[in-house]
C-alpha cells in the first residue's frame, strides 16, 4: 500500500509525500494532524542576531519624520515541535487560527509514525497556525529528520493565494479564532457576503519538488539548516505563490493572542 504524507501550510500551501501521484478523486479522506509544542515563556528572551525586526518611518536621513523611529520588535525564538496528534476534519476546522496544543492536552506521536501507519494522505500545518494571508509565517521544524531529496515518498507542494478583502468581500483568511463555536461566525460572514471572494491555487510540478532525485538542495538552500525540508518547502512556496516570508512564527502569535484577548476584557 502506498504511503502518503500531505502537509497543509496554514491557509496557503499543501505538501504531499507519497509513493505515487497525489489523487483525492478516489474518495480517500486525508488524515489530519495537529502539532504539539510547549508554549513560549511569558517573558521572551531576545532572539539571536538577525531575528530582530525594526521599523523606521520616513526618510533615512534628514529631520522631522525622518528622525522618528519605532522601537525594534524582537522575534520569539523558535520552539521545538514535540509531536503530532491525529484529529478529525471537524476538529481541524475548529482549530483554525489557534496555536499548537501543549503536551499535557493528550497523547501524541511522531510525524513519521503517523505517516507509516496512515495508508492515506496525512495533512500537517508547518506554520502551526494561520495568518491574515499577507505573508508566509516562519515554518516550525515539523519535517526535522527528513533528508532532501526525500526518498521515502513523493513531495507535492501547492500554494493558495487569496485576494485582499474589500467592503463587500470579507477576507477568506481566519487569523484570530472566535471565542465560541470557532470558526462558525467567520463562515457565516463569508457565506452572507454580497460578492464572493476568489482564490488562486498553484502547484509545483513533481519534477521540481524536494522528492525528485534530481533536486539540488544547494540551489535552494545554500546554507546548512536544522530542518532542511521545511526550509526548502518555505522557499518554494514563497516562490510559486509570490508571497513574502516574514520572520514571525506561531510563537509570536501566542503573545499576540494573549494581548488581543486581554484588551477585549
Amino acid at each position: 500500500m502506498d504511503r502518503y504524507l500531505v502537509a497543509l501550510i496554514s491557509v496557503y500551501a499543501i505538501l504531499s509525500l507519497g509513493k505515487s501521484d497525489l489523487n483525492f478523486s478516489t474518495g480517500s479522506i486525508p488524515v489530519f494532524i495537529l502539532p504539539i509544542a510547549e508554549g513560549p515563556e511569558p517573558s521572551v528572551s531576545p532572539a539571536p542576531d538577525g531575528e530582530t525586526v525594526s521599523y523606521r518611518p520616513g526618510r533615512k536621513t534628514g529631520t522631522g519624520s525622518a528622525a522618528i523611529s519605532a522601537p525594534a520588535r524582537t522575534i520569539s525564538p523558535r520552539l521545538p515541535i514535540c509531536g503530532f496528534r491525529r484529529v478529525s476534519l471537524l476538529s481541524m476546522i475548529r482549530a483554525t487560527g489557534r496555536t499548537p496544543q501543549s503536551p499535557s492536552s493528550g497523547s501524541f506521536t511522531s510525524l513519521e509514525d503517523i505517516r507509516q501507519s496512515a495508508g492515506r494522505p496525512v495533512v500537517v500545518f508547518p506554520e502551526c497556525t494561520t495568518s491574515n494571508g499577507r505573508g508566509l509565517l516562519r515554518f516550525a521544524r515539523v519535517f526535522e529528520g527528513y533528508n532532501v531529496p526525500v526518498k521515502e515518498c513523493n513531495v507535492f507542494i501547492m500554494c493558495t493565494r487569496y485576494n485582499p478583502p474589500t467592503i463587500f468581500q470579507p477576507s477568506l483568511t481566519h487569523p484570530i479564532p472566535s471565542s465560541a463555536f470557532n470558526p462558525l461566525y467567520h463562515l457565516f460572514t463569508i457565506a452572507s457576503a454580497l460578492s464572493p471572494q476568489s482564490m488562486a491555487v498553484r502547484m509545483l510540478p513533481l519534477s521540481e519538488s524536494p522528492s525528485s532525485q534530481l533536486f539540488v538542495v544547494s540551489e535552494v538552500v545554500p546554507d546548512l539548516v536544522v530542518d532542511t525540508l521545511s526550509e526548502v518547502c518555505a522557499i518554494l512556496i514563497a516562490r510559486i505563490g509570490k508571497m513574502k516570508r516574514i520572520g514571525f512564527g506561531w510563537e509570536d502569535k501566542v503573545s499576540f493572542l494573549d494581548l488581543f484577548s486581554g484588551r477585549r476584557k
